[in-house]
């Protein structure tokens, strides 16, 4: 199958359905999901340092059928690199696990910096570091202009960040990756991003763990409707509203389903748009203002640009 491509700011098509590779670490089984999912059609694969399955993933692409150029790798920067002299190595270890020349798509995971020491997601308030964004985001420019990155993009930014970021980019972001799906709908963010030419790509795009966004009763009737599944019904309402989706699964009925999505009527676009239910599977509870302030924008300071 064909999977339908969006253009980004810098003139690349990125496919908008991918292969989200979060949690994905079962060694043997996630070789086995990439490899069946390129099969089945997909070209567009998620990845990020701070997943640990990159090499995984690596011995995954050297099997594949596909030339190279028909894939669009994305993996991400962990806060750790955020020293603009720490990203140039940053990038050479991604791609040498996933055994590539080039990333298509390299983001910024967060917009805030750990110090160098902290190399997991299991951090405290004393581990975040002064990193003002820009500077990490001209060593990504400088990725581009060596030619071991073709786009860069962001991550978790919100609104705020933006606005600040924007005007000093030589090189603007062709995407920014969130939490998007019905019931964390981002309407503001999205409608923000898509009018300074910034794809939004939808991680968690079926909810995922205990959010019940698949139970929703409204989302179910409408996949009655349709003949499908409540993720068909979720993911073809991120991509009515032009957001790029990454559903994760392993099981090969699920990868072949998340790339048929069916045409939903523009009323019932509006009216999952509408629904009052708000969960997130990504909500930072520790105290720590930075985090805080990414996803409750009144409760804290902006981090440094």
């Amino acid at each position: 199958m064909t999977v339908k491509s969006v253009k980004l700011n810098n003139g690349m098509s990125m496919p908008e359905i991918g292969l989200g590779t979060w949690k994905a670490n079962e060694t043997g089984v996630l070789a086995e999901t990439v490899k069946k999912a390129v099969e089945l059609g997909y070209r567009h694969i998620d990845c990020a340092k701070i997943y640990n399955n990159q090499c995984e993933i690596g011995k995954a692409l050297k099997e594949v059928d596909v030339p190279r150029d028909e894939l669009f790798i994305v993996s991400k920067i962990f806060q750790n690199k955020h020293r603009p002299e720490l990203v140039p190595g940053a990038v050479d270890e991604i791609l040498g696990e996933l055994g590539i020349e080039h990333l298509d798509l390299l983001l910024m995971h967060w917009p805030y910096a750990l110090v160098p020491e902290q190399d997991t997601a299991d951090f405290a308030a004393k581990d975040l570091e002064n990193v003002p964004i820009m500077d990490t985001w001209k060593a990504m420019e400088a990725m581009v202009d060596q030619g071991k990155v073709r786009s860069i993009g962001v991550s978790n930014f919100n609104k705020k960040i933006l606005e600040k970021m924007l005007p000093q980019c030589r090189i603007k972001p062709v995407t920014n990756q969130v939490e998007v799906h019905p019931y964390n709908p981002e309407h503001e963010l999205v409608k923000y991003c898509q009018q300074q030419g910034i794809v939004v790509t939808a991680y968690c795009p079926l909810g995922g763990g205990a959010i019940n966004v698949m139970n929703d009763d409204f989302i179910k009737r409408i996949a009655d409707a349709h003949s499908c599944t409540p993720a068909q019904v979720s993911l073809s309402w991120l991509l009515a509203r032009g957001i790029v989706v990454i559903p994760k699964s392993n099981h090969e009925v699920r990868l072949k389903q998340n790339l048929h999505t069916v045409t939903l009527t523009s009323d019932e676009v509006r009216m999952i748009g509408q629904i009052k239910a708000r969960e997130r599977k990504v909500d930072p509870s520790r105290d720590i203002k930075e985090l805080k302030w990414i996803f409750h924008e009144d409760e804290a300071e902006c981090p440094l640009i």
